[in-house]
């Protein structure tokens, strides 16, 4: 059972974490990239007009910015891609032992079971989360990490033991719980700063705010046929 698990969540965090960093190059890099040219000065945005300082600079007006040297952007793509795998096998690994579990209460998890698992992974770790702390662009002023980190873990956790309990539970009880467990975070509410504050126009930030939805909601659809897939292979092996 436990090389079941491991090799399940191994394989589905390859097929993930390859799709997720090919939409992540494709949909998302250069909104990041256009993020931290407004993070580090050398664009500006004030009253809907656009400012390259590079420009200024060019034409001998002073400006603050220095020269960066150019981004080695293999290395950047091999990092992200090393870190988003190990990511996904790690939701992965939560995934695939969530079916073992399932499986000795009596549930058999199908690869359309899997699917639906994934997309409430999707709902657990971004939508709920979300609702207080949504995708922010590089530079974006937030409130203290620590504090939205423990919020946002604290979100996630209670949304995957709320969609567990409400999928699996056999009494009305383990409803009301779940809907409890989602609400309490958003009852406590999330850390905000004082007021909205941002260098980015605000067309980038809701841009990047949606494809990061969208991208997520692809990538956690992949896991879950993925380890669905790679599950029932393993039963298949295993009974052969």
């Amino acid at each position: 059972m436990t090389a079941r698990i491991f090799t399940s969540a191994l394989f589905a965090g390859l097929v993930a974490g390859l799709i997720a960093v090919l939409l992540q190059w494709s949909l998302m890099e250069n909104l990041i990239l256009e993020g931290e040219e407004y993070e580090t000065g050398n664009k500006s945005h004030f009253g809907g007009v656009l400012v390259i300082n590079d420009a200024l600079e060019a034409a001998g007006e002073p400006t603050a910015v220095e020269a960066e040297e150019p981004e080695d952007l293999f290395s950047r793509f091999s990092l992200a891609f090393f870190a988003v795998f190990v990511t996904f096998v790690g939701w992965a690994l939560m995934m695939v032992a969530g079916f073992a579990m399932a499986e000795r209460v009596g549930q058999r998890i199908r690869v359309k079971d899997a699917l639906l698992w994934g997309i409430a992974g999707f709902a657990a770790i971004h939508i709920m989360p979300g609702i207080g702390l949504p995708p922010e662009l590089p530079g974006t002023p937030a409130a203290d990490l620590e504090e939205r980190q423990l919020w946002w873990l604290t979100t996630a956790l209670f949304s995957i033991l709320a969609f567990a309990l409400m999928a699996y539970g056999r009494k009305p009880i383990y409803i009301i719980i779940g809907i409890a467990l989602l609400i309490a975070p958003h009852i406590i509410g999330a850390p905000h700063m004082d007021g909205y504050a941002g260098v980015a126009p605000p067309d980038l930030a809701g841009e990047y705010v949606a494809r990061s939805y969208a991208v997520a909601f692809i990538d956690w659809v992949v896991l879950g046929l993925a380890a669905g897939y790679f599950w029932n292979r393993g039963a298949v092996s295993k009974a052969a």
